[in-house]
């Protein structure tokens, strides 16, 4: 298939990808104490695929294509443009703290925990729109690693819509408004994955094509080394974390074996 002939797959995953983050709304309502080791080992195995698929295939595979240097340009590139964006995101709000997996202690300052919600799910909406187009780039260019990159991300995203809904529900204990927020913060990443679809698809060609996979290398190690791997051992064991981080690579290096 082409990757135009890609393009509704990609944005369906897409699409799964950034709405996960109602799962994590779903954590947060309905069980009181999740077992955070479960979600430390979950992301560890995110961490995983994520810098497996871009050392193992998407990186060598713009290098193939491109050349080594501007595949290294490329990479380079992405990993700057997700820190730029996170150095422009408040650091209060900043998605990798993750404040919201804690139970909110000042439940009488309604206005403070509102406050707090709304902009982490504005924070973090900034900070999938580049996701949404890692996981569109990706699905275009190989529809087998867009789903374990969709996997990874969904998976990324659980405690992003937990951080969302624990403070607004605790404002204003009304589940409907905190889930929506959490929507709001998933969706931006089909919103991504639109706007990538736009000024990409006129002008795709396999050159442009890898060099956008080498980008999406550089984000989703960022995203790995900044995000994932510091959460996941803030919140559970480091042997558990390693343990997912290995079994990660181990599936992808045999889904890509078998397939």
């Amino acid at each position: 298939m082409s990757a135009q002939g890609n393009v509704g797959v990609a944005l369906g995953l897409t699409v799964a990808a950034g709405l996960s983050t109602g799962i994590g709304s779903a954590i947060a309502y309905f069980i009181k104490r999740p077992k955070i080791a479960y979600l430390s080992f979950a992301l560890g195995l995110s961490a995983g695929v994520m810098i497996y698929v871009s050392f193992m295939e998407l990186l060598p595979g713009a290098i193939t294509d491109l050349g080594e240097t501007w595949a290294l340009v490329a990479f380079f590139a992405g990993i700057g443009a997700i820190a730029l964006i996170d150095l422009l995101v408040p650091e209060a709000e900043n998605p990798h703290d993750y404040k919201g997996l804690e139970e909110p202690t000042a439940r009488g300052n309604n206005k403070y925990l509102m406050r707090t919600g709304v902009f982490t799910a504005l924070a973090i909406g900034v900070h999938n729109f580049p996701e949404g187009l890692a996981t569109f780039a990706s699905a275009l260019g190989d529809i087998r690693l867009g789903i374990f990159i969709c996997i990874a991300i969904a998976i990324h995203n659980i405690p992003e819509g937990i951080a969302v809904s624990v403070p607004i529900f605790y404002a204003t204990s009304n589940k409907n408004k905190a889930f929506f927020y959490s929507f709001l913060s998933g969706a931006s990443e089909p919103v991504g994955a639109l706007v990538g679809y736009l000024i990409l698809m006129p002008f795709l060609t396999p050159a442009l094509l890898a060099a956008v996979l080498a980008f999406v290398a550089g984000i989703m190690i960022y995203i790995s080394l900044d995000e994932l791997l510091p959460m996941a051992h803030r919140y559970g064991h480091g042997h558990l974390v390693i343990a997912g981080i290995v079994l990660g690579m181990l599936i992808m290096a045999a889904s890509l074996l078998m397939l």
